[in-house]
């Protein structure tokens, strides 16, 4: 009888977690997000948000039973996907000392030296991996003619702030120190990456800028790039906080979950109480809305007073302030000195303004800038490349534009 009645209870809790979880992500996703008209093909990202939801949901109720974290989960499913090969392009896995990368080769034989792009992937610290940007980098690998190394950086909930970006700068020295090794051009050397990956671009130059031991890095690419922890009430952050594939609430987990920040501090981090008034004026001028031309406010965008500051939670969140983590307020004289920007932007992107804010700050300075603006794009939408039925051409028109600004160095 007992036996029976936890077969029971087993086939229940089977058919909740396959049947009835998919049933509420399903229905709760009316409710929960908005599908701009724009982006056009509007039943696919549906489709894609709810896969993505789903499978957070399910990592999420495992992480509550104590199984595997959420992040581990979404690992486990990104392991199961399978890597496509070209005979155009020769990938090796190897360690960069204790970090892994994937290295992209173009088969065909030259006589001269390639240009070496290094990239780092998207997921907020916390999902992602070279596996899921293996199609991105192989093509960019094959498209550019450049040798391309992807890497593999320790994430959350294992290792937090700022062990990732640690491992990211460690690669990219490891590399440029390597480059004979393999027949990249050391005036041809850029680093690139998508959301959080595109800010730790920009990190490793501002570090790597004063070391005069090493090649000096020609260009970054930043797409759709998270690069400041500060402002969460800009116009990008109000118009697009319910858009997926990034919605507020998920890269608020993302931030801080990375920075180990309590999430029982999140209404009064949103609402600008963890800044005090003295650091947001010292920033303002390059973080304030002013900055953000008018055409980008005219979807429900207003000003919102920043909330009296709580001691507490400043203390709780002041790691926000760190360059690695807010690469966009490094002094002019840093910024300065950066080598020539690719910047993708998304419309439908919550970080958008990150973007926008960025290319002033560098035009401002004097720093070359080709900028590119997808207006049915959306944060994300370059992983859909090789994604068949849930493609988005406009995953094609990035990686055409970061391939021609390549090949154009």
């Amino acid at each position: 009888m007992v036996a029976a009645l936890l077969l029971l209870l087993l086939l229940l809790s089977a058919c909740v977690f396959f049947v009835g979880v998919p049933l509420w992500v399903v229905f709760s996703h009316f409710f929960t997000v908005d599908i701009p008209a724009d982006i056009k093909q509007t039943v696919k990202l549906r489709i894609l948000h709810c896969a993505f939801q789903l499978t957070l949901t399910w990592g999420t109720i495992l992480e509550k039973l104590r199984i595997c974290s959420m992040p581990q989960f979404i690992r486990f499913v990104h392991d199961l996907i399978p890597l496509k090969t070209d005979p155009a392009v020769v990938v090796t896995d190897l360690c960069f000392g204790t970090i892994p990368v994937k290295l992209y080769q173009p088969k065909a034989s030259s006589s001269t030296l390639k240009t070496g792009i290094v990239y780092y992937h998207g997921g907020g610290g916390v999902l992602g991996s070279t596996r899921t940007h293996h199609g991105i980098c192989r093509l960019l690998s094959k498209e550019s003619d450049s040798v391309v190394v992807s890497v593999g950086y320790r994430q959350t909930p294992n290792f937090k702030f700022p062990v990732g970006t640690v491992d990211c700068i460690s690669a990219t020295i490891h590399f440029l120190r390597s480059l004979d090794t393999y027949g990249v051009d050391p005036n041809r050397v850029v680093v690139c990456g998508d959301s959080v990956g595109g800010g730790v671009s920009v990190v490793v130059c501002q570090k790597l800028m004063h070391c005069s031991d090493l090649p000096k890095i020609r260009a970054h690419i930043v797409i759709y790039a998270a690069l400041q922890g500060l402002d969460f009430q800009s116009p990008s952050y109000q118009q697009n906080r319910r858009i997926p594939l990034l919605t507020l609430d998920f890269a608020f987990y993302c931030w801080s979950t990375y920075l180990n920040v309590s999430p029982v501090w999140k209404n009064a981090i949103l609402g600008g109480a963890h800044i005090p008034p003295k650091v947001w004026e010292k920033y303002r001028k390059w973080l304030g809305p002013e900055n953000i031309p008018e055409k980008f406010k005219k979807r429900g965008y207003r000003l919102i007073p920043k909330e009296p500051l709580n001691e507490d939670t400043y203390q709780e969140a002041c790691l926000s302030l760190h360059g690695t983590i807010s690469p966009l307020l490094a002094d002019d004289a840093v910024v300065s000195r950066l080598p020539e920007a690719c910047i993708v932007s998304c419309e439908y992107d919550l970080l958008l303004d990150h973007s926008l804010l960025y290319k002033k700050r560098l035009q401002d300075l004097g720093v070359p800038v080709t900028w590119y603006h997808m207006e049915d794009g959306f944060h994300g939408v370059l992983s859909t490349i090789e994604m068949k039925y849930l493609h988005f051409p406009c995953s094609r028109r990035i990686l055409n534009t970061v391939v021609h600004f390549i090949k154009g160095l």
